[in-house]
């Protein structure tokens, strides 16, 4: 049975011709065309009552909002290249796409267009504001979708869910009922991130911090002995102390426990507490206490029973009466720090002063700590539950170290704020009755009716159904052929960067949800695309690289390359664009390759021969099942930079460098045999990584109809020949030593230069003195033969050049004297100063280091003219 035949879906192949193939690669004439013919043909369509072994992937959600970006490119390529290879091995493989809501997002694109029409979503109301989202998401929403198709997503379309459809809206509310029941959401107030643009609370997701110049103010509390000094960042919120707390043994401070102090501006005396979260090591060892605009102030306030002053509204103007009411945050700041000035309490003030500080992802307004009634989940029992499952090793962390990370924040988890004060998104299932009642509503339940019935106003962080995802795609609550099939999943790919906030909430929610099953067995964990110098993609370094754009100037195969020869687990992964064009040029490297097998006859009909088969075919054959295991055990450890690069050398140098050229002239039936199967492995081996160029080549090259559902390779042991690799190794250390002779030299490449092989018979080379001579492009000797420049190869091989009328050896010694006495200098220098104690004591350890990095590199260039000059 030919491999072609045992192709899953094979059509009969017809002799295939490098004709079929243009003269080179063009991307846009196959990538849309092999993708329109993919999803025609279902090949992406998962079956869920296959008996095959279920492998699935959910892929993260991307916002309904948002266009396809590096990162998003960089995570659809690896989690598309572990799906490919599975459906390869024979799984039934599963790629879930699907969009988020992006509650405040959406709102804020839609509620930005009624404003251009002088409008607000006030004016249109609660329920015709909603529509009009859904109106702009069918219009403008969901761009990302096609685009992914652009970058070759192998996703079962037909499975596409949206975290507002039915479906899910249905699981969001079964979810919040049973928490609900099991006392594990509750409401209350509490200290949350408040964005005062989109007026409403944040997760701390949708928090994101950077070092701003601000100022540091301190400022004297009392008189006297009593005085006390705090410092702070937002003097503004000395509005609403009501304490003062010091470290408990803070010596300096024990005799004014107890007492109190008069809070300048406001006339109001506030007690001084003892509080153990006080670092008396930082500023004075002094804190201001404003419980309700503080997180840990909120804190010390619950511990010391003290009263909470709200000092602004939610729009972040000042509502103290007073000569700063009406005035914004940032206004007051300014106005209250000249009123202690003028009362003589400004004790220091340093500006500017960089310091961390929160802004609202979407709008980039400055997050204000404030105190508000809001719906939180409990999350200890969950986030245990959550560090258990890695802990008894029902989840693995890829990479392992990250796991450590893992702990760090299940084990530390406060109490998640899941209430959004928007109207798009899924609305809080809670009616309040006009007795003080509270009722929460399941999907399946009747709504309170009678007067005075209404439901909360608030709707669920977007988090809260993104954290379903694994199992409500699926069908849950209800048991669904899918969850049956499906569940738990075998891999989440995400960024580390979210690994504390969307991959813990997905296990907390999927252990609760589904009985103690994890929601997925491995979480990979791949780094942030970084530009070629590791710096962070940002538009005001002005090198972000928009994926888009790789694709429509290098194709979608270069980008994913590029991208998955940086990606290892936690490691960030560093791009450029001369990386892409190199890219491009490894598939116009295969293109080329395959149409040069096409047209020597390269084919996969028939038996691959294993008997009297040539040196250079048992070694290529070989070389091919290391490749094969190799290749295997990186996909097994997520390790696709390793993958590329294991397949990229193969390629390049073994296949195209070594193997094709020592074919040419010498293309037996039984070479075109070999060939075909290598170039037939090789291309499947690459297809997860770069699916569009291997499914042209491939198709071309067997007849089949397509790669996508062929058969993984599978490394055969019994074509693994260390004998024959020795070999070749050693023909390609005697080819590899003339050639760099012939360049330092500077001969042309073209030019043939006359030359002896000594001790060929008694390296086992004899047989391959014609492949090595037109691979050094040497010349037999003849009768006026006369030895001017001598090689000595390390498996045993002498080369006796004659370089008379290719090399002006005067010319050439003057050069490299020249050269050598350079080098000389250079290393007598460097060895002077690493001899000099008064240097190597007082100078730098970069410094010192550097003198030694240039000694080695002068000795290693002499060795090398030495040797140049030995030649001669």
């Amino acid at each position: 049975m030919t491999e072609t035949q045992r192709t899953p879906g094979s059509a009969e192949p017809t002799a295939p011709t490098a004709s079929v193939l243009s003269a080179q690669y063009a991307p846009g004439e196959v990538e849309q065309r092999r993708y329109e013919r993919w999803v025609a043909d279902g090949l992406f369509k998962a079956d869920a009552a296959s008996d095959k072994p279920p492998f699935t992937i959910v892929l993260p959600p991307p916002n309904v909002t948002g266009s396809l970006h590096i990162g998003h490119a960089l995570d659809h390529t690896v989690q598309d290249a572990i799906t490919r290879r599975k459906r390869m091995q024979g799984f039934e493989a599963l790629w879930l796409p699907g969009m988020d809501h992006a509650g405040i997002a959406t709102q804020n694109v839609v509620e930005r267009q009624l404003a251009a029409s002088g409008q607000s979503r006030h004016d249109l109301g609660r329920e015709a504001f909603v529509e009009k989202v859904w109106q702009w998401k069918a219009e403008s929403g969901g761009k990302i979708l096609g685009q992914m198709t652009r970058l070759g997503d192998s996703v079962d379309w037909s499975r596409e869910r949206f975290t507002m459809d039915e479906g899910l809206s249905r699981a969001v509310l079964t979810i919040f009922k049973r928490l609900f029941d099991d006392g594990l959401i509750y409401r209350a107030e509490r200290i949350i991130n408040w964005c005062p643009r989109c007026l409403t609370a944040l997760s701390d997701i949708e928090v994101e911090h950077s070092d701003d110049d601000g100022e540091l103010v301190s400022i004297r509390y009392g008189e006297g002995a009593d005085a006390i000094v705090v410092a702070t960042t937002r003097a503004e919120t000395m509005l609403g102390d009501t304490a003062v707390a010091v470290h408990p043994d803070d010596e300096r401070y024990k005799h004014l426990v107890g007492t109190e102090v008069e809070l300048p501006l406001t006339g109001r005396r506030i007690p001084i507490v003892a509080d153990a979260h006080v670092d008396p090591a930082f500023g004075t060892g002094a804190v201001k206490v404003t419980p309700a605009h503080d997180p840990n102030d909120f804190e010390i306030g619950q511990r010391h029973d003290l009263p909470s002053l709200t000092i602004m509204d939610e729009h972040g103007v000042i509502t103290v009466h007073g000569p700063f009411l009406g005035l914004d945050r940032f206004e007051a700041r300014p106005a209250i720090v000249a009123a202690l000035r003028a009362e003589g309490r400004i004790v220091a003030e340093k500006r500017p002063y960089v310091h961390a500080v929160g802004h609202c992802q979407r709008c980039g307004t400055t997050v204000e700590p404030r105190l508000s009634l809001q719906w939180f989940v409990r999350t200890e029992p969950l986030a245990r539950a959550a560090g258990d499952a890695v802990r008894d090793g029902r989840v693995r962390v890829e990479p392992p170290e990250l796991t450590k990370r893992y702990f760090g924040w299940v084990d530390n988890m406060h109490d998640w704020c899941i209430s959004r004060q928007l109207w798009w998104g899924h609305r809080i299932p809670v009616w309040y009755g006009p007795q003080g009642e509270v009722v929460c509503v399941g999907p399946d339940e009747q709504v309170p009716s009678g007067e005075g019935w209404t439901q909360d106003q608030d709707v669920l962080d977007t988090w809260f159904s993104s954290a379903l995802w694994p199992f409500s795609t699926l069908g849950w609550p209800d048991e669904t052929p899918d969850l049956a099939k499906f569940y738990p999943t075998s891999v989440l790919v995400t960024g580390y960067d979210i690994l504390f906030f969307w991959v813990a909430r997905m296990m907390m929610f999927g252990l609760y949800a589904m009985d103690g099953r994890q929601p997925f067995d491995v979480v990979m964990l791949h780094g942030m695309v970084r530009d070629q110098h590791g710096k962070k993609m940002s538009k005001s370094f002005g090198n972000v690289v928009d994926p888009l754009d790789w694709i429509e100037r290098f194709g979608a195969d270069a980008t994913r390359f590029t991208l998955a020869r940086g990606a290892n687990p936690g490691a960030d992964v560093p791009v450029s664009e001369e990386w892409v064009q190199g890219a491009r040029n490894f598939c116009n490297k295969l293109w080329n390759a395959t149409r040069f097998g096409l047209s020597n006859g390269a084919t996969v009909e028939g038996d691959l021969p294993t008997e009297d088969l040539s040196t250079v075919d048992r070694w290529i054959l070989s070389r091919l099942q290391h490749v094969i295991a190799e290749v295997d055990e990186q996909f097994e450890a997520f390790e696709l930079a390793k993958v590329c690069d294991t397949l990229y050398h193969f390629a390049w140098d073994d296949v195209c460098d070594w193997y094709l050229e020592l074919s040419k002239g010498a293309m037996t039936p039984q070479r075109q045999r070999v060939l075909g199967h290598v170039l037939d492995q090789l291309l499947r081996l690459l297809h997860p990584i770069t699916p569009f160029v291997t499914e042209e080549l491939w198709t071309t090259l067997t007849g089949a109809p397509t790669l996508v559902r062929a058969t993984w390779p599978a490394a055969d042991q019994a074509l693994v020949d260390d004998a024959a690799e020795r070999e070749v190794a050693d023909l390609q250390r005697v080819v590899t030593e003339v050639r760099r002779f012939r360049a330092d030299q500077g001969v042309k490449p073209a030019q043939r230069v006359v030359a002896r092989l000594e001790g060929l018979d008694a390296a086992g080379l004899s047989a391959h003195e014609g492949l090595i001579r037109s691979l050094a492009r040497l010349e037999a000797p003849g009768a006026e033969f006369a030895a001017t420049a001598k090689l000595s190869v390390g498996v045993g091989v002498t080369v006796e050049l004659d370089t008379r009328g290719t090399i002006d050896v005067a010319a050439e010694r003057a050069r490299l004297g020249k050269d050598k006495a350079a080098a000389e200098k250079e290393a007598a220098q460097c060895r002077a100063k690493l001899e000099n104690p008064a240097f190597t004591d007082k100078a730098p350890d970069a410094v010192v280091e550097k003198i030694r990095q240039r000694l080695t590199a002068a000795e290693t260039d002499l060795a090398r003219i030495n040797g140049q000059l030995d030649a001669l």
